[in-house]
């Protein structure tokens, strides 16, 4: 390695979306704090969105969310569009297209010149391939670098998803494989194929807008992307936030090979336990094999959209969707919510 290289995954303490806070720790800290009202504020963060959305007229209402996380990739220009492209996917699961973005960055004293330049080019990079700028940013000094986004969209005031709206007899529709986090954690003890790295990382820098493009051409009631929550997290939001339950069919959800390995042999993510943790007083597990409820429970880093699907649209829009997002798959229905547990797994 040459002198002035950095291997940035050295450098954090956890990796992408695992290093969030856990989705029930989250809901402790928010708990009690008062919240005002404005009738333009229609989508909040009282459902656990993917971002906020403020109707501004009558045809334009916009999308704002932020995000950013420690060194997923050693290469500071792979982690940077891997950072951009996990906070722009915020704004494409309301159903938004990004436009306006701004820096937040946390670098040590003694980053190479160089590397910080890679990082910043890989976020403007992925940002243009978008089809939106960044416009400025905000940077400090931290021992453990950091990187992200805030991200501006538009989206139609009468066309905004939320991750709350999934209906009875829906199709669940999903558009990356899981168990990005398995992998990457692997990878920092050199334990996983560079094969496996390879495609992790290709799917981190995908964005979500041609599966956003496909999807608001068709009846959307619910969608989310999933990130840190895991699967399971991010399921079981989107069943409370519905009044729903919901049905995952777990042989057809399409697992990275080497990640189940990995976690049948135990190599697993901190977050993934934070996950469980949070979600799994309300899933019914059934026969479902344990390393593949470990990687519904592991944080994604830059994870594909869940989509709950009128059940008319679902078949047109898969295949639209299989043309442009090899990984889409049909992975569950939403069904009336019985009371007990809101997601099973089949």
């Amino acid at each position: 390695m040459p002198e002035n290289e950095v291997k940035l995954t050295k450098l954090a303490k956890c990796a992408g979306c695992g290093a969030k806070v856990g989705a029930g720790v989250l809901a402790q800290l928010l708990d009690g704090i008062k919240v005002h009202q404005d009738p333009n504020l229609l989508v909040g963060f009282d459902k656990s969105d993917d971002a906020s959305v403020y109707k501004v007229s009558e045809d334009l209402a916009l999308v704002q969310t932020v995000d950013f996380f420690p060194p997923i990739a050693d290469d500071p220009y792979l982690f940077g569009q891997i950072a951009a492209t996990n906070a722009l996917s915020d704004v494409y699961a309301m159903g938004g297209e990004p436009k306006l973005c701004l820096n937040i960055m946390a670098i040590p004293a003694d980053m190479p010149k160089d590397a910080v330049h890679q990082l910043l080019r890989g976020g403007y990079d992925k940002v243009y391939e978008a089809g939106a700028l960044i416009t400025g940013g905000h940077s400090i000094l931290d021992e453990e670098p950091k990187y992200g986004l805030a991200v501006t969209g538009f989206v139609h005031p009468d066309k905004v998803l939320t991750n709350s709206g999934a209906k009875p007899g829906d199709v669940l529709l999903f558009t990356k494989p899981i168990g990005i986090g398995v992998i990457t954690t692997a990878a920092k003890a050199d334990m996983a194929s560079q094969e496996s790295i390879e495609f992790a990382q290709k799917m981190m820098t995908t964005l979500n807008k041609s599966a956003r493009d496909a999807m608001v051409k068709y009846r959307i009631h619910a969608c989310t992307d999933v990130t840190g929550f895991g699967m399971l997290g991010h399921t079981f939001e989107m069943a409370q936030g519905s009044d729903v339950e919901i049905e995952l069919h777990v042989d057809r959800i399409d697992f990275i090979p080497e990640a189940l390995e990995l976690a049948r042999i135990g190599i697993l993510p901190e977050g993934m336990y934070r996950n469980r943790t949070f979600a799994e007083a309300g899933v019914d597990a059934g026969e479902t094999e344990l390393c593949k409820q470990d990687l519904l429970y592991d944080p994604q880093t830059a994870g594909g959209l869940l989509m709950a699907v009128d059940p008319a649209d679902a078949d047109a829009l898969l295949k639209e969707l299989e043309g442009c997002v090899p990984s889409a798959r049909r992975i569950g229905v939403v069904r009336d919510y019985r009371g007990g547990k809101r997601i099973f797994l089949r």
